[in-house]
């Protein structure tokens, strides 16, 4: 059915101008509200879990901004959770697991349809945003890519270059695949639920794409991301899908018919006039003002957010960061970035 919400719009290929505008990670630390609310909370995990709450911090930025999209407050570490590791944040260093590096870590892991005991919260979480955001606002689901998610089962941690993971690739190919197969599985039907609580669109983060290379790229970012993808199309004819292959550079080309897509996300690693001619041209693409410019705000912000728009006006574009919006950032420089693309003609 057609949409009169700008994003939908775009993502069905509409070409709309100014374009609309959501920022990844807009509820976040940067905001005193968000702050006030975690600490009510009391720890990260508490707020994922309390639906009214994570609602709530979903709503601030809508309040506040008026973005054109409200992203699901949760965490891609969720679905291991549910799968059955111990998860942890450790303050100041950020998340802990418990970690999958042989067979017999892959066998203890639940089962698919276990998740939703875990993860019903999270649902809550939708159903509320589906009934209280303004009618205008399009509500986004999301979960973390499987090669993403993998990484930080097999680490434990984040680590610089996904070292571990890329380790048991080499050494251990079948539990490897194994486990991006059972997450695949579970993101499935976790993105699905979502769907049938109230989300409009989702979308798939995978952080650490770019540290992917050759036939690994294709393999275990592509090919996840088009699975899941023609799963939830095949439940739910019509669902918008974004995909973000965070690093992936030269490799953005053709990867809406890769993975099946509706919209590419693209970093700041690459050029808005680059993506413009390589990748918009298979269909809508979301970007790429860098993060840094949300903290440094002035003349470099105005400048920097209109090149990103005209490059990008001539077909179907959701205006984004190129990465999520750092706790550091100004909240005056969101009015700004705002205010400089909806005055756009």
């Amino acid at each position: 059915m057609p949409s009169d919400k700008t994003l939908l719009r775009v993502l069905s290929g509409e070409r709309v101008f100014p374009p609309p505008v959501w920022l990844m990670r807009q509820a976040g630390r940067y905001l005193p509200e968000y702050r006030a609310t975690r600490e009510t909370a009391g720890d990260f995990l508490s707020l994922c879990y309390n639906p009214e709450l994570a609602a709530e911090v979903t709503l601030q930025p809508i309040r506040r901004f008026g973005f054109d999209g409200a992203i699901l407050f949760a965490d891609i570490l969720l679905v291991p959770q549910a799968l059955g590791l111990d998860l942890w944040f450790v303050k100041g260093e950020g998340p802990r697991l418990s970690t999958v590096t042989g067979p017999g870590d892959l066998a203890a892991l639940k089962g698919v349809d276990a998740i939703h005991e875990t993860l019903s919260p999270v649902y809550e979480t939708v159903r509320i945003l589906s009934r209280d955001l303004p009618s205008e606002t399009t509500l986004i689901g999301f979960a973390g890519a499987p090669w993403t998610v993998a990484t930080y089962m097999i680490a434990g941690r984040g680590t610089p270059a996904q070292e571990p993971a890329h380790a048991l690739m080499q050494q251990d190919r079948e539990t490897f695949e194994g486990l991006l197969d059972l997450i695949t599985e579970a993101t499935i039907e976790y993105l699905s639920a979502q769907v049938d609580a109230g989300a409009e669109c989702v979308k798939l983060f995978d952080s650490w794409a770019g540290s992917l290379d050759g036939d690994a790229f294709e393999a275990y970012s592509v090919e996840p991301i088009r699975r899941i993808t023609a799963a939830l199309k095949a439940r739910h004819p019509g669902l918008p899908v974004i995909a973000f292959a965070r690093g992936a550079g030269e490799r953005y080309i053709g990867l809406h018919a890769r993975t099946g897509a509706d919209c590419i996300a693209v970093d700041q690693g690459v050029s808005a006039d680059w993506a413009a001619a390589n990748v918009q041209v298979g269909g809508p693409v979301q970007g790429n003002l860098a993060p840094e410019h949300m903290v440094q705000g002035g003349e470099g912000l105005v400048d920097a957010a209109r090149a990103i728009a005209e490059s990008f006006r001539g077909g179907p574009h959701v205006f984004n960061l190129g990465h999520g919006i750092t706790p550091d950032a100004d909240p005056d420089n969101v009015h700004l970035l705002l205010e400089t693309i909806r005055a756009m003609r």
